[in-house]
């Protein structure tokens, strides 16, 4: 793909979450394949690209170091390839103009503190993914449930994620002819190290199939688009994050897969706010209930309660319902309803209104 993840969702580089969300979810729905006049390749770019631009580390790794960015190391294990050491000398001649050549580092370090017997790569482990999920108020007091299609890498179906085409003949690996491992041995300004590591091409097993599979490539994986089903629990916080173990990227060769991130954002609602378990909401009520107490109809979330106004209420008393709150997220009972009573001030008074709020207020002096 030539364009660059921004240009694909249409977004400029300075984009702020809500805008990269807004264009992919517009795009996503314009190119989905099942729609009439779809385009699958378009819809995987758009996908390919908000799942990098949707998660902050891999968007600053993206934006370092670009489409070739290694999504779960962006610039590791590039050791000191390529770099120019020429006019770095230490007395006679010292270091200057080693050749380094593809001198990795980190196994260089890891072969000298390891006793020169590092275990070298291993299967890579899939990618995590992170998704935003939107609920609104009594879906997060009552708990709900999500359908969202990730296009990802999966399990070979074919192959069951070997990359050896079925039925195909087991050979004994030409790299390193069936023990699983190579020996490597490096330069550097230190000395000459041999290492021992993981064969790059059976990765360990020592044997690999004559004829890779058809569908994966020999890779073990597919990308595809899953129907993943989230459960939400009740009780949970705005800004929460639902861990699902194994949802993510399939990862290589058998490889245990990645984890699928949900951000939950619960929506406001017009009248109750949350803290902490308890929730809040204002009433209002006449003057004369306040004086004379009375009766008052609320909304919970539970339904419409009978609540009682004792005589002599004053303007910001908080009444307590016990138990009718947000349930805790780990089963520890439930909040709280706190209703806040605000008593309503005539504006305007009749003349025997007036009359009798002053013979009111010469009684209590």
């Amino acid at each position: 793909m030539s364009e660059d993840y921004y240009k694909i969702l249409g977004v400029s580089k300075g984009a702020s979450d809500d805008e990269i969300k807004k264009a992919y979810r517009k795009m996503a729905h314009q190119h989905h394949p099942d729609k009439s006049g779809g385009d699958e390749k378009k819809f995987k770019e758009i996908n390919e690209a908000y799942q990098v631009l949707s998660d902050k580390s891999k968007r600053q790794q993206y934006d370092q170091f670009g489409r070739t960015f290694d999504q779960g190391s962006a610039g590791g294990g590039q050791g000191f390839s390529g770099f120019d050491f020429s006019g770095f000398s230490s007395g006679d001649g010292g270091f200057s103009n080693f050749d380094f050549g593809e001198t990795d580092f980190e196994d260089i370090f890891s072969n000298i503190f390891s006793g020169g017997s590092g275990r070298g790569r291993r299967k890579k482990r899939g990618s995590d993914i992170q998704v935003d999920v939107e609920i609104d108020f009594f879906e997060m007091v009552r708990g709900a449930k999500r359908k969202i299609n990730l296009y990802k890498s999966a399990v070979c179906e074919r192959c069951n994620g070997t990359g050896g085409e079925p039925g195909a003949n087991i050979k004994t690996c030409s790299t390193c002819r069936g023990t699983g491992q190579v020996q490597k041995t490096t330069r550097s300004f230190f000395g000459s190290f041999s290492q021992v590591t993981i064969c790059p091409d059976c990765f360990g097993a020592g044997k690999s199939y004559e004829k890779k599979c058809s569908k994966c490539g020999g890779d073990g994986r597919v990308k595809k688009e899953e129907e993943i089903e989230i459960n939400i629990p009740a009780g949970i916080m705005n800004g929460q994050t639902i861990s699902m173990q194994g949802a993510g990227e399939a990862g290589e060769k058998g490889a245990n897969a990645g984890d699928l991130y949900v951000l939950v954002h619960v929506k406001n609602h017009s009248k109750f706010t949350r803290q902490d378990n308890d929730i809040l909401s204002t009433e209002e009520i006449s003057f004369s209930c306040a004086v004379l107490g009375g009766e008052i109809e609320i909304e919970t979330i539970e339904g419409q309660l009978i609540l009682k106004i004792p005589e002599g209420t004053q303007s910001g008393e908080i009444f307590r319902i016990k138990g009718k709150g947000v349930p805790d997220i780990h089963g520890r009972g439930r909040g709280n309803h706190l209703v806040k009573i605000i008593v309503r001030i005539p504006k305007k008074l009749t003349r025997e209104q007036r009359r009798l709020i002053e013979e009111l207020e010469r009684a209590g002096e």
